[in-house]
């Protein structure tokens, strides 16, 4: 028993160590002082005059603390593990040692998720992500494909208490869906998310086939952040093309009848952006520029990548070659990231939304490149 708490006692030097370095690393007391700073603004009496200002000052406040309360809720912990290894040699009993393992396997855990938080420093890693799928050639099966992603997406939100709002989707009346663009709301979503940009194959017997024959599939995923309102960006209106239509997504008879939706084509990039979702063709405007705002001064932080397809999301080829990632669900299940090598044998486990093996290790990848 004596051998295995000198081990105890070193995890929790690792643990405390790591705590330690990460939090210098994202300056822990700077941050507190941060946060005192927005709490007093949050008092001012015109603070809610500006409501755009002030929920971008909470959004900030509340990153901050996550942070804070992170780094403090490891070294409490580390602290209490430390003080039950002391008393247990004091008193030469060891009855509560698997507690003590459970605890200082928690403590390992957090301290790796804190890591992670750490990475998201990108600026605009804490912003809400606006992600879109499209369907690869294959027809059906394809588009099935981009439906499940769809759902695969969704379902990794909800596990995350994120919000997710539906700007356009193009459905196919035989199964499936054509493309979609997602609104995800919440804290870093676009940070976790912005990983998950590139080509998606699917290896499987498809449901479409008579013969029951393997296929491939693919399809696209665009992921960008979703700019606060207060940056600005020059659009002059002769550089855009918009085209109204109806919409076939859901909103009630209104939106069915009615050419709401709206396409907006900025013509010296060849950006389309869409948005079906609300009743008004001026709300869908509204919502479409502000998307197509957001993905401009995106491309302008990426100009030192090669292609502005890099960023559109509009994929040379949505085939073999270029994918980030493939799902196979026979004759084997796996799910394996090309990128980072990182693999999950639960095919199932992966569509229902357990995407984090794959976002951990690509934030984890990033960062040893950086």
């Amino acid at each position: 028993m004596e051998q295995n708490i000198y081990l105890d006692k070193e995890k929790l030097e690792k643990a405390n160590a790591l705590n330690d370095a990460l939090g210098l690393s994202i300056d822990i007391e700077g941050l507190r002082g941060k946060i005192k700073d927005l709490n007093k603004k949050q008092l001012e009496s015109d603070f809610w005059d500006d409501n755009e200002r002030a929920q971008k000052i909470i959004r900030e406040t509340n990153s901050y603390q996550q942070k804070v309360d992170a780094y403090d809720e490891i070294s409490s912990l580390i602290e209490d593990a430390n003080d039950i290894i002391t008393l247990m040699e004091i008193e030469d009993d060891y009855s509560a040692y698997d507690d003590l393992k459970k605890c200082i396997e928690n403590i390992e855990e957090k301290v790796s998720d804190f890591k992670l938080q750490t990475l998201l420093n990108g600026e605009y890693d804490g912003n809400n992500a606006i992600l879109s799928i499209h369907a690869g050639a294959g027809g059906t099966e394809a588009q099935d494909w981009a439906s499940m992603l769809l759902r695969m997406y969704t379902r990794y939100a909800q596990n995350k208490n994120f919000k997710v709002e539906t700007l356009d989707i193009l459905k196919e009346d035989e199964a499936g869906i054509k493309s979609v663009t997602l609104k995800i709301s919440g804290e870093n979503a676009y940070g976790y998310l912005k990983g998950e940009k590139g080509v998606h194959r699917l290896v499987r017997i498809s449901p479409f086939d008579a013969n029951k024959r393997r296929h491939t599939s693919f399809s696209s995923v665009d992921v960008f952040p979703d700019i606060e309102g207060d940056v600005e960006v020059e659009i002059k209106d002769e550089d855009l093309k918009i085209d109204t239509y109806r919409s076939s997504g859901a909103g009630g008879q209104h939106v069915n009848t009615t050419d709401s939706a709206v396409r907006i084509t900025h013509l010296p990039t060849g950006i389309v952006v869409q948005c079906q979702n609300e009743r008004s063709q001026i709300q869908n405007r509204e919502k479409a520029m502000h998307t197509l705002k957001s993905k401009l001064i995106a491309l302008a932080e990426e100009e030192r990548k090669e292609k502005i397809e890099d960023l559109q999301g509009n994929y040379s080829q949505i085939a073999w070659g270029s994918q980030i990632r493939s799902y196979v669900f026979q004759p084997y299940t796996l799910v394996k990231d090309h990128r980072t090598n990182a693999e999950v044998g639960d095919v199932n486990r992966v569509m229902d939304g357990d995407l984090d093996p794959f976002i951990n290790a690509y934030l984890r990848e990033n960062a040893k490149e950086g």
